[in-house]
């Protein structure tokens, strides 16, 4: 009776076992296969935008408010434009960059995992 039960245990735990390898490994498959959606280029988009657009309009802002200050033969509002733009593209270039390169990374880092997969089996 109890050699029955060990059997029965063992079974048990075999099949759980196997259950539990083949999601994990149904997990790696899809982390390693993973492509960003539509709502990732958006979000991209989105937040490229408003690291342009926000120096641009603390320039305007701040521009206009010299203006007020100190009245003189050049608008201060379109040189702090101008210089808020010039500052948001740099962050936007920096901060596409940096993404890139995590990419990149992410992407090297996945050959390699795949590479040792392919040896061990």
């Amino acid at each position: 009776m109890s050699e029955k039960r060990e059997s029965e245990s063992s079974k048990e735990q075999a099949a759980f076992s196997r259950e539990v390898g083949a999601k994990a490994a149904r997990k790696l498959r899809a982390r390693r296969n993973s492509t960003p959606g539509i709502w990732f280029g958006l979000g991209m988009m989105g937040i490229v935008g408003w690291s342009v657009a926000v120096p641009v309009l603390l320039g305007v802002a701040f521009g206009i408010w010299l203006d007020k200050r100190h009245t003189g033969p050049h608008s201060w509002t379109l040189m702090m434009l101008v210089i808020g733009l010039v500052i948001g593209c740099w962050l936007a270039w920096h901060w596409v960059s940096k993404e890139d390169r995590k990419i990149r990374e992410d992407k090297g880092d996945k050959e390699i995992q795949e590479d040792k997969e392919d040896k061990n089996e």
